[in-house]
């Protein structure tokens, strides 16, 4: 061994042997490391004391709350609101462990407050230098000072109204903590997300953010206060913090199941993420991250997105606080419902039920995407006076264009085409499998196109692929083969759940040797896997007997299947891997039995789909949450050409 190597000690077992003169002592922690340790539980990152600064002032009654950082929050954040304030006596108890405004301890179930634990003020004054300066209408106005948990005597101050709650250094009493955060940019962006969160949560209070690092003072967001009715209020809001585009293409949610009612607005499926970035669940008005939630917002759209799709929503449960336990974590992040599978059915069904309702619906997104794809390019240069054609040269086109035309041109008028759908091969007539419903042949060039037809009259085919439809604002392009494999999709579904799951019964039934808990948790929901047509049971131990398996799904691997059911099951507490799986054939087979590209199709054939289309849930989009139409109204179309 080299003498120059360090000398690097074997650990020591913990279960070493300890002599009583190498015990260890218990001792009482002082004041000061308790709330350094407490901090490192409450205020993770300069984002976190926002958070818990800013749900104090909503606490107070604040209407309007101004947020104000420097280098990303680590060397200054100010919190400035309006609130009830607080007298010269509460400030040094504000600073005090355990001392809060929120509860008086005799229910730790019963909170209608963000706040209750009294940790976030004496954490924050145990690593930064926190100062306090408030007022209460009819009284002077106070401040108080703390430095590293140092407490500082109660001054006079100015202040109209209200509270201001400055934290400068933030983690200087710690010093291993800055070590541990992100770059200025990163903490910003977290700062910004905390804001828009709880902005979010109170559309009636103004809020206001700041970042005034380096010589140029930014607004990094604005929202002031909303007024009118709630869906109203919170659409304005939404709008706001994520954009018009999700306000446009979000639908409203109002369900109410035993107690637990759910609001908010849910985005069409068209309207899909490539990954979970717009997604806020709220409990009784407070931020929550809840696993719970997630999972039932997948399921919720599981039947119209792939799984690299993700849904947007915005979502608020509201229920009798003693439902609910919101004391899970220091940060408040996490909840926990008495009765979970309620929380979880509504929230499923809620969404099921709005997505049916928007019918045909796609979102308009899409027509942004196919109009900004067919932008016409711009000519470069100025177009000058003298390029531009003469009156009478613009009189000798237009007669050259009439449809009146001289007919002795071997040119053919317009008025004499043929007709677009005429001499179809007798072979394009629509197979027997692909069951369309019929239309009156009557209809199919001039069907009415009011709001009872939203989706218009068929006026061409085009590759043998596309209908193109005209309507009372514009044309509509519709895929043929997505629009029937949805169709046939939702029939399927219908006939499924009407008639239930055929089941197989295994000749030999198959022993999958699981844990206990594993068993005891598939064992739970086998009630649901019997509803898809897997049948199990106890086999003693942690054995399971898989008696049945579904029998659209043919021969499976039911020790995989019964695996990957337990992985969702601890993952976001449900399983919808069966269903699926069920799912995932009845949408081969709709594929296979739908209408093919390439394909020439009658008018009745496709005015029928139209029609179909119409009064079918979900249409609007295929079986994997891809349009199956795109509608342009006639001013975008005339933008297109300059018209306008």
């Amino acid at each position: 061994m080299n003498d120059e190597s360090p000398n690097i000690s074997a650990p020591q077992p913990r279960s070493a042997r300890v002599s009583f003169e190498t015990r260890p002592v218990i001792r009482q922690l002082d004041d000061t490391s308790a709330n350094r340790i407490a901090a490192g539980e409450v205020v993770e990152r300069p984002a976190s004391a926002v958070k818990e600064l800013v749900e104090n002032a909503l606490d107070a009654g604040a209407a309007r709350i101004e947020v104000v950082y420097a280098d990303g929050g680590k060397t200054l954040i100010r919190i400035t609101d309006d609130g009830c304030g607080m007298t010269a006596d509460d400030l040094p108890l504000a600073l005090s462990r355990h001392a809060t405004s929120k509860i008086d301890g005799s229910d730790l179930l019963n909170i209608h407050t963000f706040g209750f634990r009294g940790e976030a003020l004496p954490s924050l004054g145990a690593v930064g230098r926190l100062t306090i300066t408030s007022r209460v209408e009819g009284f002077e106005a106070h401040s108080i000072s703390v430095s590293g948990g140092t407490i500082g005597a109660v001054r006079p101050a100015a202040l109209n109204r209200g509270t201001v709650v400055e934290l400068r250094d933030l983690f200087f009493a710690t010093p291993a903590r800055l070590k541990f955060l992100r770059t200025d940019r990163a903490e910003a962006t977290a700062i910004a997300d905390v804001i828009k969160r709880l902005a979010m949560a109170e559309p009636y209070v103004s809020f206001v953010l700041r970042d005034v690092s380096g010589d140029k003072p930014r607004e990094i967001f604005r929202a002031d206060a909303e007024q009118g009715e709630l869906f109203g209020a919170l659409s304005n809001r939404l709008a706001q913090v994520l954009g018009r585009e999700f306000a446009q293409n979000a639908l409203p949610i109002d369900a109410e199941r035993e107690g637990l009612r759910l609001t908010g607005f849910a985005a069409l499926p068209t309207y899909s993420r490539g990954a979970a970035v717009e997604q806020f669940f709220f409990v009784n008005g407070r931020p929550v991250r809840d696993k719970l939630l997630i999972g039932a917002l997948r399921a919720a759209y599981m039947d119209f997105l792939s799984r690299d799709r993700h849904p947007a929503a915005v979502l608020f449960l509201t229920c009798d606080p003693e439902r609910v336990d919101v004391n899970v974590h220091p940060a408040k992040a996490e909840v926990r419902f008495r009765e979970s599978a309620v929380a979880r059915g509504l929230i499923v069904t809620g969404l099921r039920h709005a997505l049916a309702q928007a019918g045909h619906r796609a979102s308009s997104t899409v027509a942004d995407a196919t109009l900004g794809a067919m932008r016409p390019e711009i000519p470069a240069g100025r177009i000058y006076q003298m390029d531009r054609p003469s009156l009478g040269a613009v009189r000798t086109a237009y007669q050259f264009q009439s449809p009146l035309a001289d007919h002795s041109h071997s040119a053919m008028a317009f008025d004499e085409a043929p007709h677009p759908f005429g001499g179809l091969p007798e072979t394009s007539r629509a197979p027997d499998h692909v069951n369309l419903p019929s239309a009156r042949a009557d209809q199919s060039l001039y069907a009415p196109m009011g709001d009872q037809y939203p989706l218009g009259a068929a006026r061409a085919q085009v590759h043998e692929n596309y209908i193109v439809a005209q309507t009372t604002r514009g044309i509509v392009i519709v895929d043929q083969h997505a629009a029937h494999e949805r169709l046939v999709y939702e029939r399927l579904k219908r006939q499924m759940s009407e008639n239930g799951v055929a089941a197989q019964a295994l000749l030999i039934p198959e022993i999958v040797e699981l844990s206990p808990q594993d068993a005891a948790s598939l064992l739970e929901v086998s009630d649901d896997l019997a509803r898809f047509g897997l049948t199990i049971e106890a086999f003693g131990g942690g054995a399971v007997a898989v008696r049945e398996t579904p029998a659209i799904l043919g021969e499976i691997n039911a020790a995989a299947m019964l695996r990957d059911i337990l992985d969702e099951l601890s993952d976001l507490g449900d399983s919808q891997r069966l269903q699926a799986r069920v799912e995932a054939v009845l949408s081969r087979m709709a594929c296979h039995g739908s209408i093919r590209s390439g394909r020439q199709m009658r008018p009745e054939e496709m005015n029928a789909l139209l029609r179909e289309m119409e009064a079918t849930p979900h249409s609007g989009q295929c079986n994997h949450g891809r349009p199956t139409y795109v509608e342009l109204k006639l001013s975008d179309i005339e933008r297109l050409f300059g018209r306008t």
